[in-house]
């Protein structure tokens, strides 16, 4: 694991203000320097939109305690996976996300740069992000909450150490 956020670009969506434009966003190149330079921040990291546990636990529990994560001075949380910027955009309006940013990693370059690219090939879904949550203040990783078991093809996809509660109880900790 790496003391400090490696250097990744990802392609996000942005929202732009012109009514005329049937699709009123455009593309917005972003790096990891830029969500977290001068700054304390959250990335969770899910296997996949719309997947059940992603859908129905992880996301939602950082949505819920969103307020109590940034009591604990926290500028922003992302939730990032190994999906394009429509299909983040699309889970987080199906959820009705308001808080959580969604950071796209689509090929999957900061996963792959963090250790934590794994096969979830025989579920037919390619190459994905393990579960965990991280602290990282000024690009410096301060915490890295990782399911265990972690590996290729994993039989289940436990949510037991990267969830928003025990990434809440790390932060008032420390």
């Amino acid at each position: 694991m790496h003391a400090t956020l490696p250097h990744a670009t990802l392609q996000t969506r942005v929202r732009i203000d012109d009514s005329t434009l049937e699709n009123p966003f455009e593309w917005c190149t972003v790096t990891t320097s830029d969500i977290c330079a001068g700054r304390r921040i959250v990335i969770f990291a899910v296997p996949a939109a719309f997947s059940p546990t992603c859908s129905d636990e992880h996301l939602p529990g950082f949505e819920q305690l969103f307020d109590d994560i940034r009591a604990q001075g926290i500028d922003d949380v992302y939730c990032l996976s190994v999906n394009d910027a429509f299909v983040m955009f699309r889970w987080a309006q199906a959820l009705e996300v308001q808080n959580v940013k969604m950071l796209p990693d689509g090929n999957g370059e900061l996963t792959r740069k963090l250790g934590m690219l794994v096969e979830y090939t025989d579920d037919g879904m390619g190459l994905r992000s393990w579960r965990y949550a991280m602290v990282v203040n000024d690009g410096r990783i301060e915490c890295l909450l990782a399911e265990p078991g972690f590996g290729d093809n994993a039989p289940d996809a436990p949510m037991a150490a990267s969830d928003a509660g025990s990434l809440l109880a790390w932060l008032k900790e420390n």
